[in-house]
């Protein structure tokens, strides 16, 4: 019982856990910095985390040697992920029976209305994307698996956030401010509430630039064996090629598609 115990504030409460460590949160913290840029140099890892320059090469020298990072000569050196990232990301992966089934769904909906089609879960107040299936077009959707944005300007979010019970919702809303991406974005909490509840009326959410101004997205739920939504799917096209003939065509598709994503993660819809 002499462990000493820290308070982490997690979005769904306040819980006891044993102490965290230090070094491995900072080089934790190092590696999600690749999320958004394939290679970075240690200033501006030191910029970024704002830490000491000694821990900064420290941690990257150990990153290094157990090849979580490449070094890749230049001047400066910069840094870049390694195989074992890779190989961790797969066994996870390979264990997810929802994207090894999302990615043939996703295939085929796609390959109907040849536009971008993604599969997206809920991680606290933000959405990251499983999987993702291109379109043959030139002009298409600039995304990638495992970018993570904010929950309520995504079509995919904001599915995910109308099946969320009053207090998983109030637990986001209350988290910090709501950013806009865009000028269409929803940053007002009522307001996003009141659009939550069309949403959930029609089971269906539409993105009209809240992420890209010059993208539109529409989105279904994904549910499990017990009714929860798991996750979301969308269809994605630039606003050149949205029409309302397309937005029809494609809101039945991608309802189609979730359905049939989730009666393969044991669904049963209800008879009609």
């Amino acid at each position: 019982m002499g462990r000493s115990l820290t308070r982490i504030r997690h979005w769904e409460g306040t819980i006891d856990m044993p102490r965290v460590v230090p070094a491995v949160i900072r080089a934790l913290d190092i590696l999600e910095l690749f999320l958004d840029r394939p290679q970075l140099s240690a200033r501006e890892v030191m910029e970024r985390l704002d830490l000491p320059r000694t821990t900064v090469h420290e941690l990257l020298v150990t990153l290094e040697a157990r090849s979580y990072l490449i070094s890749v000569p230049g001047q400066p050196v910069r840094y870049r992920l390694g195989m074992p990232l890779f190989q961790l990301g797969a066994a996870f992966a390979g264990r997810l029976d929802l994207v090894r089934e999302a990615q043939g769904v996703a295939r085929d909906v796609a390959a109907a209305c040849d536009e971008a089609v993604h599969v997206a879960v809920l991680d606290g107040a933000d959405v990251i994307y499983l999987v993702k299936v291109d379109s043959t077009h030139p002009v298409r959707m600039v995304s990638a698996v495992g970018r993570r944005l904010p929950a309520h300007c995504t079509a995919v979010g904001k599915i995910l956030l109308s099946d969320l019970d009053q207090a998983g919702l109030d637990a986001v809303l209350t988290k910090g401010t709501l950013r806009g991406m865009t000028p269409e974005s929803i940053t007002d909490p009522d307001r996003l509430r009141a659009h939550l509840d069309c949403v959930r009326a029609e089971n269906v959410a539409v993105d009209i630039g809240e992420s890209d101004s010059a993208m539109r997205c529409v989105a279904a739920a994904v549910r499990d064996h017990s009714g929860a939504t798991i996750a979301a799917m969308s269809v994605s096209a630039p606003i050149i090629r949205w029409t309302p003939q397309a937005q029809v065509e494609w809101t039945g598709l991608v309802r189609d598609g979730a359905a049939t994503l989730s009666a393969r993660m044991g669904y049963l819809a209800p008879p009609r």
